[in-house]
């Protein structure tokens, strides 16, 4: 990512922290009676907005509605349920996620075409719709009534709507992941970014990732908005793998009010869109670490690629590799499987040229193993963040990509995640 202005400043509020925002979480009872898992994001302005989806063909029933209410790049409102993924149950699958944005837009007296919907959760079972619409009208009538007390404009950042509205998004996540920031414009304003996403498992780079939502007060058109979305997925979401499974439901969804007055162009533009790729590579992280059963991080980073398609293909083969991934649960300094994930990455190298370190330990140069320390690799594998990294020596690209371990948890949760 570089290195990151000085000026710019993390706040608190998440997704509700750009002005002219609002979120809220709330308890439906849909899978769990204590756990918040209805969530409402809401611009006070139609927003411009932009949208990508999970490329699996097989796609649950909100992202259809959401892609169509999409189609002319405005939008005003996103709800949210987790405990359901409302997918592959036919008809009444279209009804519940119609009725979802239905509610939404006769609370807030906004188009219903402005209502964007999502879910997560088990996949093929039906919809508690009554206890979904139920929370939607207790979420919807909680925004409102912060509205009229006049939070708008001058809300207390430290409220945690936005917060408990990241916990509702989460299934099997043990952590909420949320970020916010604010950079000074050129013109004299700020502008400010949040975000909150949820993933945990069925996370893999093919967008599908994961569920995630970002805002800001800035005025930028839905195209651009787009162009800025896809390529910040391309760099973070899509740089994430824990477990190699693609979900059904996922998307990143992004909303833009003008709320701050201020129109992107020239060096804020740049700025803005350094920002958003640092709000989601972080985002991202915060998924790859909170893997199912996780007990360890690992970055991937691989350089001297001839094209940036290479690198990206190389780092997340390796960091998808269930042998690599169960090496580092074992601390096992094999750089063998390492090497091996690489080479059936899809990638144009040359074995001959690959160096690989574990951290700053060279395990292998000119595509041989070297002698090295296994007492040092051992220490460096020990650690919660491990670093593997490959120069190729063909060029100048370079890619990063996230994941973790593979544990005897993760077989444990998703051994039993419908029941």
């Amino acid at each position: 990512m570089g290195n990151v202005d000085e000026s710019w400043k993390s706040i608190e509020g998440g997704v509700a922290a750009p002005k002219g925002f609002y979120a809220v979480g709330v308890q439906a009872g849909i899978k769990y009676k204590d756990k918040y898992d209805v969530a409402l994001v809401f611009s006070q302005v139609q927003a411009q907005a932009a949208g990508v989806y999970t490329r699996n063909l097989v796609k649950a029933h909100p992202l259809y509605l959401t892609q169509r209410h999409l189609h002319d790049g405005l939008a005003q409102a996103i709800v949210i349920n987790s405990g359901n993924a409302n997918a592959c149950v036919g008809e009444s699958g279209d009804q519940v996620a119609l009725a979802m944005a239905e509610v939404v837009a006769m609370y807030t007296a906004i188009p219903v075409e402005d209502v964007l919907v999502a879910s997560t959760g088990v996949i093929g079972v039906e919809m508690p719709i009554e206890r979904v619409l139920n929370g939607i009208r207790t979420a919807s009538a909680e925004l409102l009534g912060d509205m009229v007390k006049g939070i708008r404009g001058q809300k207390d950042t430290t409220d945690d709507g936005a917060h408990r509205a990241a916990l509702a998004i989460m299934t099997t996540d043990t952590t909420v992941k949320e970020h916010a920031y604010e950079f000074p414009c050129s013109q004299g304003g700020v502008i400010t970014i949040g975000g909150m996403a949820k993933g945990s498992g069925m996370i893999h780079p093919n967008m599908g990732t994961m569920l995630g939502f970002l805002t800001t007060d800035a005025s930028i058109p839905s195209a651009e908005l787009q162009r800025i979305l896809r390529e910040t997925v391309d760099e973070s979401f899509n740089m994430v793998t824990v477990d190699g499974d693609t979900s059904t439901n996922d998307m990143v969804l992004f909303l833009a009010n003008g709320a701050s007055g201020m129109t992107l162009s020239g060096e804020d533009l740049l700025n803005f869109e350094k920002m958003v790729k640092m709000i989601c590579t972080q985002l991202a992280q915060d998924i790859a670490r909170d893997g199912e059963g996780a007990s360890k991080f690992m970055e991937v980073m691989v350089s001297g690629a001839k094209t940036k398609d290479d690198a990206r293909k190389i780092a997340r083969s390796i960091c998808g590799s269930s042998l690599v991934k169960t090496a580092l649960f074992g601390e096992d300094a094999n750089w063998g499987r390492i090497f091996t994930a690489a080479g059936y990455a899809g990638a144009e190298f040359d074995p001959q040229k690959v160096d690989i370190f574990l951290g700053d330990l060279v395990v292998a140069q000119a595509g041989r193993g070297v002698a090295f320390s296994e007492e040092k690799a051992k220490e460096i594998l020990q650690f919660k963040d491990v670093h593997i990294n490959l120069n190729l020596h063909l060029g100048e690209e370079c890619a990063t990509a996230w994941g973790c371990d593979l544990t005897h948890e993760y077989v444990t949760i998703n051994g039993s995640y419908r029941t």
